[in-house]
């Protein structure tokens, strides 16, 4: 085993680690490899050997755009009976949603006081389920601990966790990873240090929707990751400031497009922001580049998420066999931050926001 200076691989350990796996040593593989003494190594060995070449391949073949792998999942979670449910909670399939989009409806729903109030709800208990998550964020905790911390805070809330078997999805959250751009299912890989993790929760409390995402820096990430991140979250700060009644929706995007530029990044295309309520998706459609074609009017009584995903590299993503996590086509990092709006008379409400934030834009 080799020297190098780092942190012990074993989450429950923080001291200092100059021994290193020889599997991993011998096939170049430095995430989560170092250990402080043998006692660690071997109390970890049952899930660090999952991340040697040929012990965990759920996709043969399959041809990475990046580093990252997939690992195993945790135990699939229960929801209690007295937990109220979307209509996709059993099934998988959202009907409503369904039966929308099959009639090719591009209608805005207007949203009274009283659902209003509501979504104010359900976006302030979301907040703060993401914040309990956040502040878990660091080198040695996986993704699967992450979900089990938004389920059962969720859950305590009386809340459902709306990505839950939502067309099939099998976790409570979405945690992307370095290149994943969205829809990262939560596994058992441990956060390394420089990673950059995205947590998106979605609560479902009195029958609405509640949307929001944070992109976190494990340890010590170096200066373009930093930008990255600083970046995105400003790109939605941005947006943010042009939303009010009169605005064209296809306008977001060149805002957003024109700032990630100038950092010298690039917009993800096939993803975009939505309304937001009863659906969990539904109209409007925001995209988040230049010179798109979305359809609308920004109207007062509007509820929609804006969530821009900004890459280092190429706009372009793969999805993986298991038809959710979709990663950057070149390997390259990716970087997003969501928030709910509320769009009022003369400006917008960040239902979502977060502590220190501005929530009223007028």
């Amino acid at each position: 085993m080799s020297a190098a200076a780092t942190t012990c691989g074993r989450l429950e350990c923080e001291k200092p680690a100059e021994m290193q796996c020889p599997v991993c040593q011998k096939n170049g593989l430095t995430l989560g490899s170092f250990f402080c003494s043998q006692d660690c190594f071997k109390a970890c060995w049952s899930t660090h050997k999952l991340q040697h070449p040929g012990m965990y391949d759920p996709f043969p073949g399959f041809k990475y755009t990046g580093a990252l792998r997939p690992w195993p999942y945790g135990p699939k979670k229960t929801i209690p009976r007295d937990i109220p449910r979307p209509d996709y909670a059993e099934t998988g399939y959202p009907k409503s949603e369904m039966d929308l989009k099959n009639k090719a409806a591009t209608t805005i729903p207007i949203v009274d006081s009283k659902e209003q109030e509501k979504i104010r709800t359900v976006c302030r208990l979301a907040r703060e389920v993401l914040d309990a998550a956040g502040r878990a964020v660091r080198a040695g905790v996986t993704g699967d601990e992450i979900d089990s911390i938004v389920h059962e805070e969720t859950l305590k809330r009386g809340a459902y966790p709306s990505p839950y078997n939502y067309n099939g999805f099998p976790r409570s959250c979405c945690v992307s990873v370095n290149e994943v751009i969205c829809h990262g299912i939560p596994d058992t890989r441990p956060f390394v240090n420089g990673d950059l993790v995205n947590i998106d929760v979605t609560l479902y409390y009195d029958g609405v929707h509640g949307d929001l995402n944070e992109t976190y820096l494990v340890g010590e990430v170096d200066d373009q990751g930093k930008k990255l991140v600083d970046c995105a979250r400003e790109c939605l700060r941005l947006a943010i400031s042009e939303v009010r009644p009169g605005i064209p929706y296809k306008f977001l995007g060149s805002v957003i497009e024109k700032h990630a530029r100038l950092c010298g990044f690039y917009v993800v295309r096939n993803f975009c922001g939505h309304g937001i309520g009863q659906l969990f998706h539904g109209p409007p459609s925001v995209p988040h580049y230049t010179k798109n074609r979305a359809v609308g009017i920004i109207r007062a009584g509007h509820v929609f998420t804006i969530e821009p995903m900004i890459n280092v590299g190429a706009w372009q993503d793969v999805l993986w066999p298991d038809n959710w996590t979709a990663v950057t086509v070149d390997g390259k990092r990716s970087a997003q931050f969501e928030h709910t709006l509320l769009v009022t008379e003369t400006g917008c409400e960040v239902l979502t926001a977060g502590e220190g934030e501005k929530s009223i834009y007028n």
